[in-house]
């Protein structure tokens, strides 16, 4: 696809974010099982069923646009996953430790999609595509808030149980 506006490099990036969060929908689970705390077992549950929406909104703006949602494959999200498929390999001997690693992985997950999201929001606004900015800057604040409850996690306990000598 050659890029002559920024229309196309907007559509461009929606369908390289549409691939990334149906990746994530496969790799959670994995990292539901991999969770040995149950609050961030639930926290991975819950944003299991945000990406789910984020996926439904991402197809609203598509049929808005009359695109497809098809057609590019998000490489930097499959990179990431690969890593996080690594921290999950990793031989730990206790769970907090696995778990600060699935928290690592997790949170590069979401830096890499606020990054993202951030960047076709403010093309949404560039190019008069009010309702798509809304709906990419609510997927922005579930991103940004489920990092924070990440970081809440490791903070309040996963980190701290980890950092004790065994």
């Amino acid at each position: 696809m050659k890029l002559q506006s920024l229309h196309d490099l907007y559509v461009r990036e929606l369908k390289d974010l549409y691939n990334a969060e149906n990746q994530i929908i496969k790799a959670l689970p994995k990292m539901v099982k991999a969770a040995t705390s149950p609050e961030l077992e639930r926290a991975f549950e819950e944003h299991l069923q945000a990406t789910r929406q984020q996926v439904e909104r991402l197809e609203r703006i598509f049929q808005r646009l009359d695109e497809s949602p098809r057609g590019a494959k998000c490489k930097a999200m499959e990179g990431i996953l690969d890593e996080g498929d690594e921290m999950m390999d990793l031989d730990t001997t206790r769970d907090t430790v696995s778990d600060a690693a699935l928290i690592s992985a997790a949170q590069r997950v979401e830096h890499y999609e606020m990054a993202v999201y951030g960047t076709v929001r403010t093309y949404a606004r560039q190019l008069g595509y009010q309702e798509d900015a809304r709906l990419l800057q609510e997927t922005l604040n579930e991103e940004g808030e489920a990092d924070k409850k990440l970081t809440g996690i490791a903070e309040s306990r996963v980190n701290v149980e980890a950092s004790r000598t065994a």
